[in-house]
């Protein structure tokens, strides 16, 4: 499913307009990227977490050289399925 069929999903599941869906589409969205950027977790109880997490410094190789190269740490979204998502799937 791409963001276009997830709109429609949304709009006839909600009884709202497709223009409508995508602007609450877009604002979870971007609610979700602001409180991960400023460290936060976001809790959808039944659904999942979102949170950010940190990835330590590592050697790596080049594969085409196979010369070592050092890779940054880095922080990461994370999301990991709550129990309903699970059951649900399953």
């Amino acid at each position: 499913m791409n963001k276009s069929e997830l709109i429609d999903a949304i709009a006839a599941s909600a009884d709202i307009s497709k223009a409508a869906a995508g602007r609450a589409l877009d604002a979870m969205i971007n609610s979700v990227t602001g409180a991960l950027k400023n460290g936060e977790q976001v809790v959808l109880v039944g659904f999942g977490t979102f949170s950010v997490k940190e990835r330590a410094a590592r050697a790596g190789r080049n594969p085409q050289t196979g010369e070592p190269i050092e890779i940054a740490a880095a922080r990461i979204p994370g999301f990991k399925a709550g129990k309903a998502l699970k059951d649900a799937v399953n």
